[in-house]
């Protein structure tokens, strides 16, 4: 598949709907290397990745239930039970955080943007090589004691969490709107 075909043709598959096989070997590692081409003004190269598989994510889903019984003494267990389920929904995640650092050129916003773009690289790539993908966040991607068990920092920024999997069925493509109802030329300062 070429570039532009991969970039047109990716969409989100919903989690649940991502099973076995997940990438995994050669074709996680091809993925990931594709998350290593995104912009990087700087090259701070401020993206990291934890790979999240098998009952890793049920241990994941323990750290999301404890960290809402922190935000939320009240919660509910029907609350409870739900965060936890939520990295059980396919089969492989990466979790995307930016890793940022003071830079006498390169803004933190900037950091984050390049983590983003590999984020995106890997969604790219994971369709291109025929996987399914979606990124969400969600309050866990910014709660630090979700951070914290992934190993990182509270100022470190979860861009997302990457599930990924095989689409349980063919997917039909989603109408793009056209670049031209988001686009004007530019030509002077008003």
């Amino acid at each position: 598949m070429n570039a532009i075909d991969a970039i047109a043709s990716r969409q989100s598959t919903r989690a649940v709907m991502l099973t076995e096989p997940a990438p995994r070997g050669e074709d996680l590692a091809a993925i990931l290397q594709a998350a290593m081409s995104a912009p990087d003004h700087g090259a701070c190269r401020p993206w990291r990745f934890r790979i999240i598989d098998g009952d890793a994510r049920e241990a994941l889903g323990d750290v999301f239930a404890d960290a809402l019984k922190k935000r939320d003494p009240e919660a509910t267990n029907e609350a409870v039970a739900l965060i936890r389920s939520k990295p059980l929904r396919s089969p492989l995640i990466v979790a995307v955080v930016a890793k940022t650092m003071e830079h006498p050129k390169v803004p933190r916003v900037e950091q984050v943007v390049a983590a983003a773009c590999a984020a995106q690289n890997i969604l790219t790539a994971a369709h291109a090589i025929g996987y399914g993908a979606i990124i969400l966040s969600g309050w866990p991607a910014h709660d630090n004691h979700v951070k914290a068990a992934l190993g990182f920092m509270d100022k470190d920024e979860i861009v997302g969490f990457i599930y990924l999997g095989t689409p349980e069925s063919e997917q039909t493509v989603k109408p793009r709107p056209d670049h031209k109802d988001f686009t004007e030329v530019w030509t002077e300062a008003a």
